[in-house]
């Protein structure tokens, strides 16, 4: 029995799971494991880590692990090899507390870096060492935030990035975010979207993310609700910086925004506006009228449907105002849908209509980029008069005596500092536009030419975008009657106007005539 080995146990860690690439934790398990054949002990298991060493041991899964393996060969006496002491524990409290809980199991540590002693002298020096890992660990903690506050002041993004960024090496040192496609246009395409009201809520904003495989999924398998809270708040996807527990204050990023600061302050006004139910699937797509045609007496039509005496399933429109004659009296939805399209077909315009469309287009798009200067201009006016608001308001902070009132004066401010960074970003897109004549005029022509072939397409986003956009209100159903005039948005409005003109060319005669009088 006497020449039975001793058991022992080696214990590797590193600070985080992006050292593990490296060959530290395979390095240090070598080194023990010569420690070992040279003491003539038997390595009976190796238990690793890649978290940090402050803090509680039990948030630790490798020394976790140990100290459950010891607890269940209790029976065994065994040697606990480390590295260096750092490798250990960079905490003092937790140090000792780990050495008094391996010594209840009966365990005895050993380290290829530190001699143990179980004396006065040694337990002092114990400490010493212990305690110069501790300062370090903070020292260093330390250094860090302060060059990621002081990156943060810059302009430059620090922490890990967000969904649709990633991060490059930049070429003026460090690393900076830029677009991660195709999901950063995924991205912009929700977000304008909510900002705009194409979606309605953020449940179908969740819905049109999870139809693309390539947004990242939460652990349940889908874009959670809690993701696209982040994603609506964070104003990182306006190109800005911020961070108010460093105390950075807002700032424009050396990144480029996926939208602008203009869009990000209407989804914040969105989220904090009236609650909307979330959407159901199961009706809104089955019917994308709910909601947006009326009865006759101006409410509403709700949806559902129906059972028959034969087991099957109809769908229906009803009206649920009590106030109704025709209250509870429902209406198949084939009539009501097909009717709306020919509403749609009737909106479409023909090929010529669509080149003087195009026309038209083209004299706008230059008279509007004549006008910029002057646009420009009265910016520039509205800016400085901000500017001037903001320093009045600086002034009568350093007057005020009153807490409330200096509060009211902040959030004043802040109020003006956001509409500053909107004036900036119109007066920039007075040289630059965000989007060119020809993206816009592809998009506006798109719609505008097939919005019967966006409506039919099936996609429910595509739908709720026809309503919005060639409808300037409800469109109210009479029963046995049908549809009342529908009041259309502006474009279709002209557009139908223009189709709608009869003209003819006068004849020489007249033309004389009148010349003649004259």
């Amino acid at each position: 029995m006497t020449n039975r080995p001793i058991k022992a146990l080696i214990y590797c860690r590193v600070s985080s799971k992006k050292q593990t690439n490296g060959g530290g934790l395979h390095s240090q398990e070598h080194r023990c494991r010569r420690y070992a054949l040279s003491k003539g002990y038997e390595v009976e298991a190796v238990f690793p880590d890649d978290v940090s060493g402050a803090g509680d041991f039990m948030k630790r899964p490798g020394m976790v692990a140990l100290l459950a393996y010891l607890d269940a060969q209790s029976h065994e006496s065994y040697v606990v090899i480390f590295d260096d002491l750092k490798r250990f524990a960079r905490d003092t409290i937790f140090h000792w507390s780990l050495r008094h809980k391996l010594a209840e199991y009966n365990a005895t540590v050993e380290c290829l870096n530190f001699n143990f002693e179980d004396t006065p002298e040694g337990e002092f020096v114990e400490t010493i060492v212990a305690a110069q890992g501790q300062l370090e660990r903070q020292q260093n903690r330390r250094q860090t935030l302060q060059k990621m506050k002081a990156r943060l002041e810059k302009g430059f993004a620090v922490f890990q990035a967000p969904v649709g960024y990633k991060y490059v090496k930049s070429k003026s040192g460090g690393k900076e975010l830029v677009f991660n496609e195709p999901v950063a246009s995924i991205l912009r395409d929700a977000l304008e979207g909510f900002a705009s009201g194409r979606f309605q809520t953020k449940a179908e904003v969740a819905h049109f993310l999870n139809d693309f495989p390539d947004v990242p999924r939460g652990p349940s398998g889908v874009v959670s609700r809690s993701r696209i809270d982040e994603i609506f708040t964070r104003v990182i996807y306006a190109g800005y910086i911020e961070h108010e527990p460093w105390g950075v204050s807002l700032r424009k990023g050396q990144h480029e925004g996926l939208i602008s600061y203009e869009t990000y302050q209407l989804i914040q006004k969105r989220l904090k506006g009236r609650a909307h139910a979330p959407a159901r699937k199961n009706i809104n797509a089955d019917f994308p009228l709910r909601g947006f045609v009326a009865c006759e007496c101006g409410k509403p039509y709700t949806a559902a449907w129906s059972k028959g005496g034969s087991g099957k399933r109809h769908p229906y429109y009803t009206c649920q105002n009590k106030g109704c004659a025709h209250c509870g009296k429902s209406i198949r939805r084939d009539i009501v849908e097909g009717q709306f399209e020919d509403i749609l077909k009737a909106l479409t315009p023909s090929e010529a209509l669509m080149a003087v469309a195009k026309k038209m287009f083209n004299k706008l798009w230059s008279y509007r980029w004549e006008s910029q200067k002057s646009r420009r201009a009265f910016l520039e006016t509205e800016f400085a008069k901000v500017d001037r608001k903001i320093e009045m308001l600086l002034d009568r902070i350093v007057d005020a005596n009153s807490s409330t009132v200096m509060n009211a004066f902040e959030k004043k401010i802040k109020t003006l500092e956001d509409e500053k960074i909107i004036l900036q970003e119109k007066i920039a897109e007075c040289e630059h536009p965000s989007k060119g004549r020809d993206e816009t005029y592809r998009t506006a022509m798109e719609f505008l030419s097939k919005p019967y072939e966006l409506w039919t397409s099936g996609v429910l986003e595509n739908q709720r975008a026809v309503l919005k956009l060639a409808f300037a209100d409800r469109l109210t159903y009479v029963r046995d009657k049908g549809y009342r005039t529908a009041k259309t948005t502006l474009p279709f409005k002209h557009l139908g106007d223009f189709c709608a003109q009869k003209v003819k060319m006068v004849g020489p005669h007249r033309l004389e005539l009148w010349t003649y009088r004259l």
